[in-house]
């Protein structure tokens, strides 16, 4: 192996995002630069672990060259572990140590964050109260001030009516169910509400479904592709272990002498 392509499997990032719909991946750069095509598989209709993690493997089979991984999970994760799964089969998710089952796959350390989380690191601008909303199959929240990422919350799972939270308010299923018209009405209520509760600098859209947005935004709310948020994964690497940057390593593998 040349000393180049020693550099690039040093310093390269594999960049995964977990969605409800559809698993993206591509290489970066450390500094964020596209390295390798984006390219993206559908998630499986069964989403338990083992289906999901058969599909992150024949994905990023053919990416190279890369030394570690950064993983956006649709829920809520700490230290490599999935907590909750709301839009995947959540039964099965809760307890699962997905950071280490990839890191031994793959044989590179992994560092694993909620996908909305990601997103926010690949798009922000770091300059004030910053948060972004993802509009997919469900409803993503992530919190960042001065560049910096603030404690997960899952606030889609917060009351917006007597019986829907936000994933069932603004989520895939009530886009199909209730068409684009009465979506958007939905999506600029929930914006007020932000803007009244949060008083945020900058608001970012991102998600499959925010490109269904008609309405007439304000200055300072910028609608983002997924493209833009799968970037995260080099600043996620450039951040300091905290709790939500924890760092799984991979366990040896006797079969290949690793």
């Amino acid at each position: 192996m040349s000393s180049v392509a020693k550099k690039e499997e040093s310093t390269n990032i594999l960049s995964i995002d977990i969605g409800g719909t559809s698993i993206k991946a591509c290489i970066l750069t450390e500094k964020g630069d596209l390295f390798s095509e984006y390219t993206k598989l559908p998630t499986p209709k069964h989403s338990t672990p083992e289906a999901v993690i058969s599909v992150i493997n024949e994905l990023v089979a053919p990416m190279a060259p890369y030394g570690k991984v950064a993983m956006g999970f649709p829920g809520y994760v700490k230290c490599g572990i999935v907590e909750t799964a709301p839009n995947l089969a959540k039964n099965k998710w809760a307890g699962f140590p997905l950071a280490q089952q990839v890191s031994d796959l793959l044989q590179k350390p992994v560092r694993l964050i909620n996908d909305a989380d990601q997103q926010a690191l690949g798009i922000i601008s770091g300059t004030g109260f910053e948060i972004v909303l993802t509009l997919g199959t469900g409803f993503g929240t992530a919190l960042t001030f001065d560049g910096e990422l603030l404690p997960h919350l899952e606030l889609s799972h917060l009351p917006v009516t007597k019986n829907k939270d936000y994933d069932d308010y603004v989520g895939d299923r009530a886009y199909i169910k209730e068409g684009k018209k009465d979506w958007n009405e939905r999506v600029q209520r929930v914006i007020q509400i932000y803007k009244t509760v949060f008083n945020y600098d900058t608001l970012y859209l991102g998600g499959g479904n925010a490109k269904q947005i008609d309405f007439e935004l304000d200055h300072n709310i910028h609608i983002v592709s997924n493209r833009d948020g799968i970037k995260g994964g080099a600043k996620l690497w450039a951040a300091k272990e905290k709790y939500h940057v924890f760092t799984t390593y991979p366990k040896l593998n006797s079969s290949n002498g690793k």
